[in-house]
């Protein structure tokens, strides 16, 4: 019996987002040197915490892999569609994680609802995908919006071929998986510079709803942006800056001088952990403990200036619209959620096609090159704390909106103070159950099993019987990225023009989809219970747990057991309003 190897669905994944890397590079010369920067920077962060933890080192090929995990943005205009794009995801061990509605975010809000497709366990990439709700508008600018976007067909018969292939028999051979990896590449993803019907493009923009515009009237869905990862974020931004023109010499010195003293501070072994995940705990124990001076970090940041001012980094030469002025998220020392930042959206040419054949050459201004930190997950109360501080940090800043182009270093420091009620370490955000944490038994403490007594995680890991790292935070901030959306568009959110604005809910996108939208918060939260129950296991503490803190943390790990099962069941799209499309 000839039995078919499947190609392995992350590593499908790995290949997808390294195609589209290489497209959108050359489709946005600025997006390819931002990775040159982001990996010059990331390359010196390295040389730090050589010298910080003797011992550490990490191969070029590790760092690229590690700058290279990425959140990718996409915008789809039809229901249908929006259903063909998460079974395209499936196929790369993608699912649908979190609903988003951007409609309402405030001030913020946009004609969009959403969710993101990621891995669940150990994800890399992510996507941000949209889908833009008709019904948002007035009746008369609905109709032509849907019957614009009807006209379109963005997944080739091919494609649809290959994904229904795909849920037939559980994967795609390499031959077939390398063929849907160049629908991506070639037509899914790809930008065409090729639009309809500018009367409609332009009233959309001139009303406010310049993403409605990027999504009706062009002939595909593109990227909006692809984001990889900087190990430190306020050297990356100072080095873009620098390169883009905006910041000189002795600016860029001292602000990534900043950056990397203020990262030596923060640097112990967990944030190693968290920025290489493939180093064990066991590796990064063995490491030494060193440190690094401020002539340590000078030297550093001459060398990092030195490689800026190559040739093939001078930015200026390039066409770019600047960068943004703050990054969006939390403060530099609050290592929760994520950090974003981006280069301003360039105006790029489109030629408009017209029904009565004519063409006409105008320009969108849309996709732009954002950056991301990683950092941990917020349990509810966290997050709570998160939104406030969040809060308060946006109300000061709207007191005196000067004062970051003024005086960086004050509003660096205003902005910090806002979130001065989260501590600053891994362990003090444990302690007061800000984040999730996953925790394992060491060699120590399986040794003493039978011998413990205390059921105290934070106690068992002070002894060295158990140990704890932070769960990264793999998901997406509806805020800071309709900020990110306002400053690239100069642009903020415009409300609904319908009579009444609809309501829009979680069942509704999964309707559309087919499948169930995983909890992400649920996840993280039974990844943490489920590390803490086999801990107790390992060390032989069970039966010392009252009964009622064993059922909380079985009941939280049993939902992450079943989103697992979830996915495995739900991978042929299951009947529905849009059964068949």
């Amino acid at each position: 019996m000839i039995t078919t190897a499947f190609a392995d669905k992350v590593q499908m994944q790995h290949r997808l987002f390294s195609e589209l890397s290489g497209m959108f590079g050359k489709e946005v010369p600025l997006y390819d040197k931002s990775l040159a920067v982001n990996a010059a920077c990331n390359r010196v962060v390295c040389d730090l915490i050589a010298r910080l933890h003797p011992g550490f080192s990490v191969t070029p090929e590790q760092i690229e892999r590690t700058s290279g995990e990425r959140h990718g943005a996409i915008r789809i205009g039809r229901p249908d569609e929006y259903r063909w794009i998460g079974r395209f995801f499936a196929q790369f061990a993608m699912h649908p994680h979190n609903f988003y509605d951007m409609t309402s975010v405030g001030s913020k809000s946009q004609p969009v609802i959403a969710t993101a497709f990621r891995s669940i366990v150990n994800p890399e990439h992510r996507v941000f995908t949209s889908l833009l709700m008709t019904d948002y508008f007035d009746p008369a600018a609905r109709e032509r919006v849907e019957n614009l976007l009807s006209r379109r067909q963005v997944f080739s018969d091919r494609a649809k071929q290959l994904i229904e292939k795909a849920e037939r028999q559980g994967g795609l051979d390499w031959n077939e998986a390398n063929e849907l990896i160049r629908e991506g590449t070639t037509r899914i993803f790809k930008w065409t510079a090729s639009a309809r019907d500018h009367r409609l493009y332009k009233e959309l923009c001139d009303a406010g709803f310049k993403i409605a515009a990027d999504i009706a009237c062009f002939e595909r869905h593109h990227l909006n942006h692809l984001t990889p990862n900087t190990f430190c974020m306020d050297l990356y931004t100072s080095a873009m800056k620098f390169c883009m023109g905006e910041l000189g010499e002795a600016d860029f010195k001292a602000r990534a001088a900043t950056a990397l003293t203020r990262f030596t501070a923060h640097c112990d072994r967990h944030m190693v952990r968290l920025l290489f995940r493939h180093l064990t705990a066991e590796q990064i124990e063995s490491f030494g403990c060193g440190g690094a001076g401020s002539s340590d970090i000078a030297g550093i940041v001459e060398a990092l200036t030195v490689r800026l001012t190559q040739p093939d980094l001078r930015l200026t030469e390039l066409k770019h619209a600047g960068f943004k002025d703050f990054t969006e998220g939390p403060s530099e020392d609050t290592p929760v959620l994520l950090r974003q930042d981006a280069y301003k959206a360039l105006t790029e040419a489109v030629t408009f096609h017209e029904d009565d054949g004519s063409t006409l050459a105008s320009s969108h201004t849309a996709r732009f090159g954002e950056i991301e930190q990683r950092f941990y997950a917020t349990t509810s109360a966290g997050r709570k704390l998160y939104d406030d501080c969040l809060a308060q940090a946006e109300a000061d800043r709207d007191k005196d909106p000067g004062l970051v182009k003024r005086d960086f270093a004050a509003y660096e420091r205003a902005y910090a103070s806002a979130f001065c009620a989260f501590p600053k370490s891994l362990d003090g955000l444990l302690a007061k159950g800000l984040i999730y944490g996953r925790y394992s038994a060491t060699d120590k403490g399986r040794g003493a099993r039978g011998s413990l007594q205390t059921t105290d995680l934070a106690e068992l890991v002070r002894q060295g019987h158990a140990r704890v790292e932070g769960l990264r935070y793999e998901d997406f901030l509806p805020v800071s990225a309709a900020g990110i959306f306002a400053s690239n568009l100069s642009q903020y959110g415009t409300k609904s023009t319908a009579a009444v604005k609809p309501t829009y809910t979680q069942s509704m996108l999964e309707d559309i989809l087919g499948v169930k939208i995983i909890d992400a918060d649920g996840v993280y939260r039974g990844m943490h219970a489920q590390s803490i129950l086999a801990t107790y296991e390992s060390l032989g503490l069970t039966s010392k747990v009252p009964a009622g803190t064993l059922g909380e943390l079985r009941a939280a790990a049993a939902v992450a057991e079943a989103a697992v099962v979830g996915v495995e069941r739900d991978m042929p799209v299951r009947g529905g309003a849009l059964a068949g499309v």
